[in-house]
């Protein structure tokens, strides 16, 4: 299964021989570009220790090696959208 927009992983060298250090990395988005069979490139941010955002990337991996530390939160339904009622008003006389 692709990774989300949201979705927090750990990429090793499992992903990439790149990636001699560890990192985690929250996805942006999937990017359609070329690639080789099993590989993905990757839109999104490293975080730190703390979970925050400190460097923007794209990364070429190989799906397989990629873990998932947190998923992101499931889509809410669209909201449903109620008929507006007509107002009760008396009518208007024109002319």
């Amino acid at each position: 299964m692709l990774p989300r927009s949201g979705d927090v992983l750990h990429v090793t060298r499992a992903a990439s021989v790149q990636f001699i250090r560890p990192i985690r990395f929250r996805v942006i988005r999937v990017l359609d570009w070329p690639t080789y069979d099993g590989w993905l490139w990757l839109d999104g941010y490293e975080l730190n220790a703390a979970g925050d955002a400190v460097s923007r990337r794209s990364i070429f991996v190989q799906q397989a090696g990629l873990r998932t530390l947190q998923a992101a939160p499931a889509p809410r339904p669209a909201p449903t959208v109620r008929p507006r009622r007509p107002l009760n008003r008396a009518p208007v006389a024109v002319g």
